[in-house]
Formats: structure tokens, sequence, C-alpha cells
């Protein structure tokens, strides 16, 4: 097949974009949809008349270090071109046709310091457009201190420099409904959906007054992290001076033209001793007139403008711990011994040792996030993805498990070709097709005082607060029980 002679030929606002036809899509990569100055907040790109070239994936944003294959066998990666030119977009449609289907938008994971659109295998969008008949869009953005580092104290040009990845973000879903209509979605059924510092970025979205009126559901996956995800403390110009002095600087501005690798390496050595000193050195969005702050912390909660937004929100059984396999059971001097028959009643049928590898650091958070937004009058639905795998002897679902069932794509996923998978994934992706039609996930919404949970797995099944006294009473021994599971691993 010639891919290039059958290749889509669409306009966009900015000009002609030609990507390729691949068993029926059209699929567009590397699209560009702005242009900003390191620190300053993003612009739309300037037109162009010739058809751009859009087979390729673009540049993603330079990170602070430079990435190390590991756990493979869980989370297959792919590694790309850095450049700080990373504000692009990639897109599969079943069709450049003027149908209105519903649109996905994917932020990807880590944290906002790392990843890119297309750092994991699974993060493809071909079979979720072919098997859901909708379009899904995936994007770059500035991350780290490209995108998250508050100069706002050095003048009005960097008043939301510690919020510029945000705005990228905005850019992008700006172009979206600008754009998407000519490659046959719905730019008035959009579900912005991500996984980890993907999902923390919808919950910031809904915090961002700019972004009203670009999205119309939110998917948060392992996105609720309390702390670990916690809002910049403050302005991080104490950060940018200590950078400045170890450069040889005088000004800030000076710092949009060092190199980027010197810019990395002044930051990773001074940002450390910084933060233990509890001093702001950014990697967060930075809470201001732009970004209100996170609900559960900022003392305001939910805006009123977006709690009407529907909300997918979940976890998996073990996130973090998950990647910490082969922990014995409690013994009898161990406090989450006595958490046994608690554990039981809500997980019947699980090993003793899988109450060790049970998450908090996530579960606990959501638990709370779900509750506020529902007291807060929101439709919000919970999930909890509790599938084991034929990992090292039998493992529970790790941080990142979930995202191939939900994007359809456990055939690439080899950890994921187990038996009954295929139906596992059949539920779980039909789920998330009926929530970005329709806004809900096909069982009832939690209330104040009932989560209505869905439980994936090899028995999919609804339960109501079924862990709520568990994760209550096992919380405050997260940091220990870590602790004790590193420790049995090592030795």
């Amino acid at each position: 097949m010639n891919f290039f002679s059958a290749a889509p030929l669409t306009e966009t606002a900015a000009g002609p974009v030609r990507g390729y036809h691949d068993r029926g899509l059209d699929i567009f990569k590397g699209i560009p949809y702005g242009r900003a100055r390191r620190f300053h907040a993003p612009e739309p790109v300037s037109p162009w008349k010739e058809p751009l070239d859009a087979t390729s994936y673009g540049c993603v944003c330079p990170l602070l270090s430079m990435d190390r294959p590991a756990g493979e066998l869980r989370v297959p990666h792919r590694y790309w071109v850095q450049d700080e030119d990373c504000l692009n977009l990639n897109l599969w449609t079943p069709g450049c046709d003027g149908g209105k289907r519903p649109v996905l938008v994917w932020l990807h994971g880590g944290g906002y310091f790392a990843g890119s659109s297309i750092e994991q295998v699974a993060y493809e969008g071909e079979n979720m457009a072919r098997l859901g008949d909708c379009v899904v869009v995936s994007i770059n953005h500035r991350l780290n201190i490209l995108g998250y580092l508050d100069l706002s104290e050095f003048g009005p040009e960097y008043e939301n420099s510690g919020n510029a990845g945000g705005d990228d973000i905005i850019l992008a879903l700006r172009w979206v409904r600008e754009n998407i209509a000519a490659f046959g979605g719905d730019p008035e059924c959009v579900t912005v959906f991500g996984q980890s510092g993907g999902g923390a970025k919808v919950t910031t979205l809904l915090q961002s007054p700019a972004a009203d009126g670009l999205y119309h559901r939110g998917v948060i996956m392992s996105g609720v992290i309390g702390p670990v995800l916690a809002d910049a403390g403050g302005s991080a110009r104490e950060c940018a001076e200590v950078m400045m002095a170890g450069l040889g600087l005088k000004k800030v501005q000076e710092m949009e033209e060092v190199p980027y690798a010197r810019l990395a390496e002044a930051y990773n050595r001074v940002s450390p001793a910084l933060k233990a000193q509890g001093k702001s050195v950014g990697c967060a969005p930075c809470p201001n007139r732009f970004y209100l702050g996170d609900p559960m912390t900022n003392g305001s909660g939910f805006r009123p403008g977006t709690v009407k937004v529907p909300l997918l929100v979940g976890t998996v059984y073990a996130e973090f711990l998950g990647f910490r396999s082969g922990a014995a059971a409690p013994g009898p001097g161990d406090p989450e011994a006595a958490l046994l028959p608690l554990f039981h009643r809500a997980y019947p049928g699980r090993r003793d040792g899988d109450l060790l590898a049970l998450d908090t650091v996530f579960r606990a958070p959501s638990i709370r996030y779900i509750r506020q937004r529902a007291e807060a009058g929101g439709a919000v639905y919970s999930y909890f993805f509790e599938q084991d795998f034929p990992l090292e002897g039998g493992a529970v679902a790790w941080h990142c498990a979930d995202i191939p069932f939900f994007f359809h794509n456990a055939e690439l996923v080899p950890v994921c070709h187990f038996p009954g998978a295929a139906a596992l994934e059949e539920r779980i992706f039909r789920t998330l097709m009926d929530f970005a039609r329709t806004g809900a996930p096909g069982w009832t919404a939690s209330t104040p005082e009932e989560e209505y949970t869905m439980r994936f797995g090899p028995d999919s099944h609804l339960s109501v607060n079924y862990d709520h006294a568990l994760i209550e009473a096992l919380e405050p021994m997260t940091m220990a029980r870590m602790q004790r599971m590193q420790g049995q691993i090592q030795h």
C-alpha cells in the first residue's frame, strides 16, 4: 500500500496538514499547536501555506536527567528526540469527514516534570479511535522548570511562568476546539483524560478559569496523589537567584538564552538543598489568579464553574508498591497484622501478603476527592483496578497497569496476555467510551455518604464503601510498609 498516495490532506486554522491513512484511520503526528519563548506564555503558531508533513512524531520536552530503562515488562517505554520546540500534538481519527465523533485528549504522566505523549507503548491511539469510533489526541507540552518555575517576582512578563505548561495544555485544547471538526470530531464533546501526572493535570484544568468550556468530561487515573504532586509552595525566586549565581548571570532574562543542558545542570545542583529547606523549586503548578490551586487544600474548594463537569476517578491496587514484588505476609509483631480481618472482608480470597502491597498514597486522597466533589454537587464516578498479572509468580496491579486496558492496547503489552484479559479490556474500554459519549460510565454516581466503586478485575463488580475503614486504618502505616517491603526485597 502506498501510504502517501492515500494521505489525508486537511485544512487547519494555521494551514493544511498531510498525514497518512492506515487500516481505516487517518493519522496525523507532530502537528504544531503553538510556540513559546522560555518561561513565557505560549502563542498560536504562525500560519503556513504549503501542506505540512504530519507523518512523524514531534519533539518532546527536554527532561532534567537522562531516562534509564527499567521495569519494561511492567511498563514498556519509548524514547524520543527532545527539544524545547515541543508544543505539538498527535491525532487519530476514523475519517476527516465532518462526522461529530467524541474527542478524547490524552495528558501524559510523569508528574509535571517528565514523560511525553509517546513515552509509553500503550499510549498509541489507533485502537481507541478505530474500535471506539472516536477522535484521539495526545499532546506534548513544557515540563519541569520550562513549564513550572514561578518567576513572577521578577516582573509581569513572568506572571504565570509557574504554570506555563498548563497554559500549553489550554492552548492545545483551544486548537482542538477550533480545528477538530475538520478531523471528524465534535468540539462540544471533548473528554480530557490522563494517568498519574496526566490525571493531576486534569485536576489543574478544573481549577484554571481559562480552560472553561474547552472540555466537557474528565477522567483522572491515579491522579489524585495528595502531597506527592502538591502545588508549588510559593515563589521560586530564591531558586532562580542561586541558579543565576552559579551560571554567572545578572538578570533573569539571561536564563532564557542559556543552553538547556546548562540550565538543567544548574537546577539539579541547587534544587535538592533548597527543597530540603522547604523552599519552592518549581516543577509543580503555582496557585495564582490563573490557577486557583488544589481544591483539597486551597480553602475555597472546587470552582463552581466546573463542578458540573462529570468525572471518572480511579486508582489501581498497589500503585507504586506494585513495583516491589515479593513482600512476605505481615507477622505477629507487625501493626498491619491486626488489620487482616478487615482486609479479607474487603478483599476475600487474597493472600495475607497482598495487604502490605495495598496502596493508600493514591486511594486515600481519591476517596476524599470523590467525597468532596460529590458534596459540591458534582457527578463523580469511582473505579478501582485490581487485576493481578502472571509475573514473578503473581503480581498485584502496579502504577500504570490499567493504561493498556483503557486504550484497548493490551495486545501491545506482553504481560497483559493472560486468560481473561480480552474480556476485561473490552469492559474497561467500553466504560471509557460510554463515559466519553454520555458523561456516565454505566453505574451509579457517588454521593457524599456512599462511594459506588466499579472494581475491575477477574470478577468486575460494583461495591459501596467496601474499603473505607481499611484504608483509614492503613493510611498512617504507609511509610513503614514501604520501608519494610523494600527491606524484604533487598534481603
